[in-house]
C-alpha cells in the first residue's frame, strides 16, 4: 500500500508541476475543470445524490465560466462566503454532527458544501494567477502539515485528536505538523529564492507574530477540512471518496485540507 501510495504521489506531482509550468491558462483550467469534476461526482456520491456521475459533468462549463468571468472582487467576495461557511457551519458540525442526506436541509447542506468546493478551485486558480511559487508555496503549508502530522502521530501520537470522526489523529501529530509548518516556513523567509513566496509575502507584510498567528489558523483549517471529510465518509459508511487514485482514495481524500484553506489564503493574500 505505501509502495502504490508513493508512486501516485510521484504521479501526482509530476503531472502537477507539468501543468503548472506549461505557462498555459488553458492546460490549467482544464486541469482543474478536471479535478473538480471528479471531486464533485465524488461529494454527490457522499450526499447520496442519484445521477451524480451525469450532474457532475455540469461543473466542466461551470468552472470554465466562472474562471473567465471573475474579477478581483469577486474572487474576494467568495472567499469570504467560503471561510465564513466553514466557520460558522463546517467546523461546528464536527461537534454537533450532520444533517441527513434527504429532506430540504439535506439538500441545502449539499449545495453549500458544493459552493465550497467550487471556491477551493476559483482560488487555486487566483494564487496560480498570481505566481505558480506562490500557489505551490500555499499548498505546501497543507501538505507539510500532512506529513508531519503524519509521522509525529505515527512516532509519538497518543491523545486522540477527534476519536468518533478519525481515530488515527492525535493532538501530538496535530502539534507536530503545526511545528513543521512553523519550521519549514520561517525557512522560505531566509531564503532568496523563495523570496516571492506566499509564506514569505506574508511575514515580510504582517512581521513574525501576525504570521505565526496565520499559519496556525491555516494548520487548523486544514485540520478541519480533513476531518470534515472524514465525517462525510463516515455518514456515507465509505472509507475512501472513491478508487480513483490508486492508494489515495478518490480526489477528495487528497483535496480535503485544501476546500478551507485556499479561501482563506486569497483573504490573507489582499495587499501582499
Amino acid at each position: 500500500m505505501l509502495k502504490q501510495r508513493i508512486i501516485t504521489a510521484i504521479v501526482l506531482l509530476a503531472l502537477l508541476a507539468a501543468v503548472l509550468l506549461s505557462g498555459s491558462n488553458l492546460i490549467v483550467m482544464g486541469t482543474l475543470a478536471l479535478f473538480f469534476t471528479a471531486a464533485v461526482w465524488e461529494s454527490l456520491q457522499l450526499f447520496t445524490i442519484r445521477r451524480a456521475l451525469v450532474l457532475s459533468l455540469f461543473a466542466v462549463p461551470l468552472l470554465f465560466w466562472v474562471l473567465t468571468t471573475q474579477t478581483p472582487v469577486d474572487i474576494f467576495n467568495v472567499a469570504v462566503i467560503c471561510v465564513l461557511i466553514w466557520a460558522m457551519r463546517f467546523f461546528p458540525a464536527l461537534k454537533f454532527g450532520l444533517p441527513t442526506t434527504d429532506g430540504a436541509r439535506g439538500n441545502l447542506f449539499t449545495l453549500v458544501f458544493l459552493l465550497t468546493l467550487l471556491g477551493c478551485f476559483i482560488s487555486i486558480y487566483a494564487l496560480y494567477q498570481r505566481s505558480v511559487l506562490f500557489l505551490i508555496s500555499a499548498m505546501a503549508i497543507v501538505w507539510i502539515a500532512d506529513i508531519g502530522a503524519y509521522f509525529v502521530g505515527r512516532a509519538i501520537g497518543k491523545r486522540k485528536l477527534a476519536p468518533t470522526i478519525s481515530p488515527g489523529k492525535s493532538w501530538e501529530g496535530a502539534l507536530g505538523g503545526w511545528l513543521f509548518v512553523m519550521v519549514l516556513g520561517a525557512t522560505t523567509v531566509f531564503t532568496p529564492i523563495f523570496v516571492d513566496s506566499f509564506t514569505a509575502q506574508l511575514q515580510r507584510s504582517l512581521g513574525w507574530l501576525l504570521w505565526i498567528l496565520c499559519m496556525t489558523v491555516i494548520v487548523a483549517a486544514s485540520i478541519v477540512g480533513d476531518l470534515f471529510e472524514s465525517l462525510l465518509k463516515r455518514r456515507a459508511g465509505v472509507k475512501d471518496s472513491s478508487k480513483l487514485l490508486p492508494g489515495h482514495g478518490g480526489v477528495l481524500d487528497r483535496i480535503d485540507a485544501l476546500i478551507p484553506v485556499m479561501p482563506l489564503v486569497v483573504l490573507m493574500s489582499v495587499g501582499l
